[in-house]
């Protein structure tokens, strides 16, 4: 639970600005490049990301950052010290999870944007001086974030999943592995449950949004 808050945040406040910037910006070569790096970001899997970041963290600080925290850990109690190994840990699998969600979302917040900024009320803002800054933000962002507010009803199940595959090949305990493990198994009753309360969540989210 805490990889997916911490990895919506990271998706969060990575592609708002990037995105703003992008359609205030259209086909500038920050637009392009932006574009490049966000598309490049939703074609790599994210196991593979996973694995090259640990061999990358193996080889230049020498440590090994799978799981949620150092091995001496396990069981205990939580601490100080097991909190800052938390957070030691913690950066792999928020970039690696949030990468293609990133990617998506700087393209939806471009495109949603650039359809406000061509609509009437925005000239006539700019026409009557308005800062710039005030004349977006005031009313096009926020008309913009319409699908933000729509992907809310996907974040609650996210909370609880997560990313399955990266969690195996991160060695995070989370409950994505325990889904795996049950549909390996044949665990009919545990995997089956545990679909049904992401499709209740899924319809909960779906209802606050």
């Amino acid at each position: 639970m805490i990889v997916t808050f911490f990895t919506i945040l990271f998706t969060w406040a990575i592609a708002f600005p990037i995105g703003i910037y992008s359609a205030t910006r259209q086909y500038s070569w920050g637009d392009y490049g932006l574009t490049f790096v966000g598309l490049l970001g939703l074609a790599t899997p994210n196991f593979l990301l996973a694995l090259v970041l640990l061999y990358l963290a193996k080889e230049w600080f020498g440590t090994s950052i799978g799981g949620l925290y150092d091995a001496e850990f396990i069981g205990q109690p939580m601490s100080w010290a097991k909190f800052v190994s938390v957070l030691e840990h913690l950066w792999i699998p928020v970039i690696v999870i949030g990468t293609s969600g990133t990617a998506g979302m700087i393209r939806r917040v471009r495109a949603n944007l650039l359809d406000e900024l061509r609509k009437p009320y925005v000239t006539t803002a700019r026409a009557k001086g308005v800062p710039e800054f005030r004349a977006l933000m005031k009313y096009p962002f926020r008309m913009s974030l319409n699908f933000f507010i729509a992907d809310i009803g996907g974040i609650l199940p996210q909370v609880i999943s997560g990313a399955e595959l990266v969690a195996i090949v991160l060695s995070l305990q989370t409950t994505g592995p325990l889904l795996v493990s049950a549909l390996q198994s044949q665990d009919m009753y545990l995997a089956g449950s545990f679909l049904m309360l992401l499709a209740f969540l899924t319809v909960i989210g779906v209802l606050i949004s």
